[in-house]
């Protein structure tokens, strides 16, 4: 190879060495500020949790003591959960509070809020993911509107599901199928206690009539 060939190659080997180098170092500094960011979030996030949770704590008592005007909306003295929602955007204990949110305002019968801050509420719990999806069934029922109860219903029975609260829920699917004249639905959710759930206080006796009698109507 001529020289001036091979000075050109070298040159380019150094460049692109160099290029190379150079998007290394990039990549790592990004690496590092993703890093250094998330780490900042989620310490922000748990220092405003715990802040939310010492706020929540009257407004949690107002609602076991089933005054839920004050639960939701608070006083001079104490902050309510939509308050605590607002001043704690993606805490969990916010997350929470839209839960206590959503049940109170089923209890005032504002049914559209409920269901608001219900949709707004996520959970690993398979309790509290199951509940509120019921309350939201039960918000529906309300509303008449039967097929969006039903599917949230089937969507709490099915989560998780256990011998203490599934059956319970596939009634109240039950009676959404059938209110909606989806009747081979509503037989399908007593068949399924019956068969899974025997025991439970459902199966013995209400599952076995009420498939009985809806099987005529399939």
């Amino acid at each position: 190879m001529p020289r001036s060939q091979g000075h050109q190659a070298k040159e380019i080997g150094t460049t692109l060495k160099k290029s190379r180098s150079k998007w290394y170092l990039i990549g790592f500094c990004l690496t590092s500020l993703t890093m250094v960011s998330c780490f900042w979030f989620f310490s922000l996030r748990e220092a405003k949790n715990l802040k939310a949770q010492d706020a929540i704590f009257q407004a949690t008592y107002y609602f076991e003591a089933g005054d839920f005007d004050k639960a939701l909306k608070g006083n001079a003295d104490h902050r309510g959960f939509l308050d605590v929602i607002k001043a704690y955007p993606y805490t969990t204990t916010a997350n929470l509070a839209c839960f206590y949110a959503g049940v109170a305002y089923m209890h005032q019968k504002e049914y559209d809020q409920a269901l608001f801050f219900l949709k707004k509420f996520k959970a690993k719990d398979f309790i509290l993911q199951a509940r509120a999806w019921c309350v939201m069934g039960d918000a529906y029922s309300e509303q008449k509107k039967h097929k969006e109860a039903a599917i949230y219903y089937m969507k709490a029975a099915h989560y998780k599901a256990n011998s203490v609260y599934t059956p319970g829920y596939l009634v109240k699917a039950a009676i959404a199928f059938e209110a909606d004249a989806q009747y081979k639905n509503a037989y399908r959710c007593y068949q399924e206690i019956i068969a899974q759930y025997p025991t439970s206080r459902h199966g013995s006796s209400l599952a076995i009539k009420e498939a009985s009698r809806l099987s005529g109507l399939c």
